[in-house]
C-alpha cells in the first residue's frame, strides 16, 4: 500500500472482492505566567497544534483541504471538521492542524521521513513556532507502528468477508510484543517534539504536550443484518477482541511513553462506547465513527483507487467535536492525565477515574 500500511484501509485485495460483489464550548486555561516565558518565545498568536495520524487529521470527517486530498501526492486528510478547529478555548488565536492521515513515529522524528510529500512534522512544527506563541501541541501517534491497526483491521475484514477464523487468534500471539515495542518510538517522538520548541526558546512550563490514546470505532453488540460490506463486516469474537482488549492494552502502552516523554496523557479508549460504527442501527445520528466507506468515484482514477476505502472506521464529524469537547476540558485542567467517556446524556466528558486494567473497568463519568 503507497502509505506503508499506515492507515486504516481496507487492501487492494478485499477492494476487488468488494467491487465484485456491490457493483464544545470548553474550558479555557490560563497563559503560562511571564516567569514561565523564555525570552526569545515569539510574540504571535496564542495557537493550539495537533500533530500525529488520521485521528487528528479529521479522517473520515469530510470536508478535507484540497491539497491534502490527493494533489501531487499528498493524502493527509486534513479536515475542516477535525478536533483542532473544533476547539473553544478562551484566548486560543490560532488552531493548526499538523497531524497526517497515516502517520508513524517516524513522521515526527526530527530527522523523520517524508510522508505524502510533506516534511517531518516536527519540523514543520519547529517553523510555526517562530511565529506563533505554542500553547499546547496534542498528539496522536502509535497505532501505526508496531501495533499496526491498518493491518489489524484489514485482516479482520478479511476474515469475515472471507468466512476465515478471527483474526484475533493469530494477531493476539504477538500483541504484546508489539505494545513493548512501541513505547519507546512513542517517548523519542514525544521528547523530539520538546526538542524543537526548547530550540525554539520555549521553557517545560510555557506550553502543555498531551499524547492521546485511541478508542474503538467498532464493538461486538452491532445488529447482524449490519455485519456485511455496506456496514460492518467483522467476526464478533474479533469486534470484542479490539475494543476490550487491543484498544486498552495499547492505551496502557501509550501512558507509559507520555511518563518517560514527561507528558500529559488522555485516554480515550472508552471514549467511543455507546456510539461505534453500526451500533446505532437505522439511526445513523448517534454513531461517532464511521461504517466502511467506499469512494466509488475514485474506482476509475489510477491514481485515486488505492485510497477509495480509508475514511472507513474513523471519527466522522460529530466524533471529532465530542473529542474536541474532551480534549478542551484536559487542556483547562491541571491534571497530569484523566480520561474521556460519554455521559448519561451521551456527551463526552471528562474523567479522573482511569481505567483499572487489572480488574473490572470503570465506566461511569464524573463531568467537571
Amino acid at each position: 500500500m503507497a502509505d506503508r500500511g499506515g492507515r486504516w484501509l481496507i487492501s487492494a485485495s478485499v477492494l476487488v472482492l468488494l467491487a465484485s460483489v456491490v457493483a464544545v464550548t470548553v474550558k479555557s486555561w490560563d497563559h503560562p505566567t511571564d516567569s514561565e516565558q523564555p525570552s526569545t518565545t515569539p510574540v504571535g498568536p496564542l495557537t493550539v497544534v495537533t500533530l500525529g495520524d488520521s485521528i487528528l487529521s479529521g479522517e473520515g470527517a469530510g470536508a478535507y483541504e484540497t491539497v491534502t486530498d490527493g494533489v501531487n501526492g499528498n493524502w493527509c486528510h486534513r479536515s475542516a471538521n477535525a478536533v483542532v478547529h473544533r476547539l473553544d478555548v478562551a484566548g486560543v488565536e490560532a488552531r493548526i492542524n499538523l497531524a497526517c492521515s497515516g502517520a508513524s513515529t517516524e513522521d515526527l522524528l526530527v530527522d523523520g521521513t517524508t510522508q505524502w510529500t510533506e516534511p517531518s512534522q516536527t519540523h514543520r512544527l519547529a517553523e510555526l513556532a517562530k511565529v506563533h506563541r505554542i500553547a499546547a501541541v496534542v498528539v496522536s501517534v502509535g497505532a501505526n507502528d508496531d501495533p499496526g491497526f491498518s493491518r489489524l483491521m484489514s485482516d479482520c475484514l478479511h476474515a469475515r468477508i472471507l468466512l476465515d477464523p478471527p483474526c484475533s487468534h493469530v494477531i493476539g500471539q504477538d500483541w504484546r510484543q508489539r505494545l513493548d515495542a512501541v513505547v519507546p518510538k512513542v517517548s523519542r517522538a514525544l521528547r523530539d517534539v520538546r526538542s524543537v520548541l526548547a530550540e525554539a526558546g520555549y521553557g517545560k512550563g510555557s506550553y502543555q504536550l498531551i499524547q492521546l490514546s485511541y478508542t474503538s470505532p467498532l464493538a461486538p453488540d452491532i445488529p447482524e443484518e449490519l455485519r456485511n460490506l455496506s456496514a460492518c463486516p467483522f467476526h464478533t469474537e474479533d469486534l470484542a477482541w479490539i475494543r476490550d482488549h487491543a484498544v486498552g492494552s495499547l492505551s496502557d502502552a501509550l501512558r507509559e511513553a507520555a511518563e518517560r516523554a514527561d507528558a500529559r496523557f488522555l485516554d480515550l479508549s472508552r471514549a467511543g462506547h455507546g456510539h461505534e460504527a453500526c451500533t446505532g442501527g437505522d439511526d445513523l445520528g448517534s454513531e461517532w465513527f464511521t461504517r466502511l466507506t467506499l469512494d466509488w468515484d475514485s474506482f476509475g482514477d489510477a491514481e485515486r483507487v488505492e485510497h477509495v476505502s480509508v475514511q472507513s472506521f474513523h471519527p466522522n464529524s460529530e466524533g471529532h467535536r465530542q473529542f474536541a469537547r474532551c480534549i478542551g476540558e484536559f487542556l483547562g485542567t491541571a491534571d497530569r492525565e484523566a480520561a474521556c467517556v460519554p455521559d448519561h446524556d451521551g456527551d463526552l466528558r471528562l474523567t479522573t477515574d482511569l481505567p483499572n486494567r487489572s480488574g473490572d473497568e470503570v465506566f461511569v463519568a464524573h463531568p467537571r
